[in-house]
Order: C-alpha cells, then sequence, then structure tokens
C-alpha cells in the first residue's frame, strides 16, 4: 500500500494547513493521474486549473529538460532570454504593454496592488486612498491579496490586515458606484469568479466597471488567474467583452502547466506607475520558468487551445444541463467554456470524496455546495461523457446514503 505509506510519513513533516485526500498521486499522462499503487484516475481539477496541456505534454517536457541543461537561474540583475521570449508572447497575447513575472498568482497580486498604490502616489493622493474590491471574491493567501479577498472565513484570523479596501457586490454596478470617491484609485476583481462559486461577469456590469474607472482615472485590475490562459473560451476572459480592457491584469496558473510562474501585466498609465527599485523578486522571471511559459504560450498557439475549449466547452455546456435536468439536488449550473459549476442543494464534500475514492474521478469543490469543473483544456468529448458516467454513479450513491440515514 504505496498510497498509504506516502499519507503516513507525510502527517509526520508536513505543516497541517490542508485536509487532503487520502490518495497520493505518482504520475499522470493526458488528462489521467495514477496513485501510487498504479490506479487510474479521470481528473477534471487540473491542479486547480493548472494543467491547461494535461500530464506528460512530450513538447513542453522537452523544452523544460532543455533549458535545465542550459541555464535555471540567475537573478534579476542580469538579462535571460526566455524572459524575453515569454514576456514578448505574453503581451502579444494579452495586448498590453509591460509584464512582471512572478513565483504564483498570490505574487502577481501583491504587485497589482502596488501598482495601484504607487500610481495613486505618483497623482498626489492623500495616503489614506481606497481600493474597491468585491464580496466572495478570492485572491491568494498573503496579507495583501487576504486584504482584497472579501470572504470573512480566510480574513478574520490574520486581521488587521490592509485598510482602506472596501468591498462592493459582484455584478451589481450600483453598489460599485456607491463605493466610489475622490479617495479611490483602483478597481480590483475577477473577470469569472472562481472560488466564489464559478459566475461570469456580465457584460453590462464588467463595461460599466471600466467606465467608472475612467471617469475617476482609477486603475481597473481583472484577476484572471484561474479563468485567463483560453480556459473561458478566450484568451483571457475579458476579451469576451467589447470594449473593455484591464490596466493591469494578472495571470498564472496555467501560464506554467505546473511549473511554478505568475504574472502581472500593465498598459497605459499602469505601465509606467513603478520604478526601478519599487518592486522585485529572486526567483520570479528565471530561464527555467519563463522557458515553460513561453511553450506553454507556443503550444496554445499550434494547438489551437482556444478553439478546442470553445467546442469541447459547449459540450461540457450540454453534458452538465442534462445532468442537471435529471437530478433536483442539483440546483444552478454556471460558467464560461471549461470553467463551469454546479451548484447542490447540499454540501459536496460527501461527493466530491466518493467520485475521488469509489469512482477515481478527480473533482474539487468551489465553496460548500458548488462542484467546479477545471479540467485539462486538452479533454475531448469522450472524457466528457466518461465524467458524467462517474459522477453519476457518486451522485446515486451518495444519494441514496443520505436516504438510509
Amino acid at each position: 500500500m504505496e498510497n498509504q505509506q506516502i499519507m503516513n510519513r507525510a502527517e509526520h513533516v508536513l505543516y497541517k494547513t490542508y485536509n487532503r485526500f487520502p490518495v497520493a498521486f505518482s504520475y499522470g499522462d493526458g488528462v489521467s493521474l495514477y496513485d501510487m499503487d498504479g490506479q487510474e484516475y479521470l481528473d477534471f481539477g487540473a491542479g486547480i486549473a493548472v494543467m491547461g496541456l494535461g500530464y506528460g505534454c512530450r513538447e513542453f517536457k522537452d523544452a523544460v529538460k532543455e533549458q535545465v541543461d542550459k541555464l535555471t537561474h540567475i537573478s534579476n540583475l542580469f538579462y535571460n532570454e526566455p524572459a524575453v521570449e515569454a514576456g514578448e508572447k505574453l503581451l502579444k497575447a494579452a495586448q498590453m504593454e509591460k509584464v512582471f513575472f512572478t513565483n504564483s498568482g498570490t505574487e502577481a497580486v501583491e504587485g497589482a496592488l502596488k501598482i495601484a498604490k504607487r500610481y495613486a502616489y505618483n497623482k498626489g493622493m492623500a495616503p489614506d486612498y481606497e481600493i474597491i474590491a468585491m464580496k466572495h471574491s478570492f485572491h491568494g493567501r498573503s496579507l495583501g491579496a487576504l486584504s482584497v479577498t472579501g470572504n470573512d472565513h480566510y480574513q478574520e484570523p490574520f486581521a488587521p490586515l490592509i485598510p482602506n479596501i472596501k468591498f462592493a457586490t459582484f455584478n451589481d454596478l450600483d453598489s460599485v458606484k456607491a463605493l466610489f470617491n475622490e479617495k479611490t484609485c483602483a478597481v480590483l476583481m475577477e473577470t469569472i469568479q472562481g472560488e466564489g462559486g464559478i459566475y461570469p461577469a456580465t457584460e453590462e456590469f464588467l463595461t460599466g466597471v471600466r467606465a467608472l474607472c475612467d471617469e475617476h482615472d482609477a486603475l481597473l485590475m481583472l484577476d484572471e488567474i484561474q479563468c485567463g490562459m483560453g480556459r473561458s473560451g478566450a484568451m483571457f476572459a475579458w476579451q469576451a467583452y467589447n470594449g473593455v480592457k484591464p490596466d493591469v491584469m494578472t495571470v498564472a496558473k496555467a501560464l506554467g502547466n505546473g511549473v511554478p510562474i505568475g504574472a502581472f501585466l500593465a498598459s497605459g498609465k499602469a505601465a509606467t506607475a513603478m520604478v526601478p527599485g519599487d518592486h522585485g523578486t529572486t526567483y520570479g522571471g528565471n530561464p527555467l520558468v519563463c522557458a515553460a511559459a513561453a511553450k506553454v504560450l507556443d503550444l496554445f498557439e499550434e494547438k489551437k487551445i482556444v478553439e478546442h475549449v470553445q467546442e469541447i466547452g459547449s459540450y461540457l455546456w450540454k453534458k452538465l444541463d442534462e445532468l442537471a435536468q435529471n437530478h433536483p439536488v442539483i440546483a444552478d449550473h454556471r460558467g464560461k467554456g471549461l470553467i463551469q459549476g454546479l451548484e447542490f442543494t447540499c454540501p459536496v464534500g460527501p461527493l466530491v470524496k466518493h467520485a475521488l475514492l469509489e469512482e477515481k474521478l478527480v473533482l474539487i469543490s468551489a465553496g460548500s455546495n458548488i462542484i467546479r469543473f477545471v479540467p485539462p483544456l486538452v479533454i475531448e468529448k469522450s472524457d466528457v461523457d466518461e465524467m458524467c458516467l462517474r459522477l453519476e454513479k457518486a451522485i446515486a450513491a451518495v444519494l441514496e446514503g443520505i436516504r438510509e440515514a
């Protein structure tokens, strides 16, 4: 029982901040994971929306191995070619002007917050400037990112946090208008709320917030860490909204396909807000991670990932809709592309666990009663069909257990 041995060792050495499922994965292939005992699992979580190209992509592995043989790290005191290549490709895809590479999405959000504060400072605003964020949002676990995460459960143990953060209601433009004043320097929001329940921004809301920022000379900062990199059916989710372009955008997750990299991008007035000495990182933008990101961006284009997500996302929507119609326990279905969610009338924890252990299906939740579907972007219709079969069995088994109890 290799699984159990690894779990026993982990409990002795790893800091207990996760309630992990009782599975230890060994390797992956395509859209499947294999545990230490050799059992296969169909993965519809993708490492929380990270493994866009799936597992074992040969071209990706070859690019990383080639860079390992050249140079893995030097520091940002010097230039390196992979960082330039990754930057050029990412900026072209995003139609933005400047990029700073980080180690994670959380660090990208930290950088975005510093741009907002530096922008306000440059304008000569009083130091009590304010940032508007959204309720039920999620931007990361560091103290800065936590300060703009609109969830009391995450914030309370670590208060006091960064002051002068106000929270509006997502998709309620009037609630944003009510918070705007002469102190407002930025609005930060996810284009599609992920952890908060898979809620896409409405056209009216996102265009309205963009107009408010323009009117008040504030920055619009969009968090695309989970919904970006093709997952919504557009390369970046905001690109599907007419007339909307952020001043600052954060990305991570699928940008590295498992290699730890994030970035914040800026355009216009935000692209020149910070100056040398304002921000830095030891590992961010090193040759290894940037070679990985550059290859990811190449493969997205070569494999037409965005077009594939549009096709398979429509098919997933159809199959999940059918599932919802057949099960009254499913209350709602939301999302875009390959970031979709099913809201249940009961907690989904037992269902996610049963699907994993009994049906060998990897799913993740968003909150207590929503299953989040964020599979590798390379899944096919046959994978969707198989997922629905396994999920159907899990739903039936869990409901039966509830009735018997």
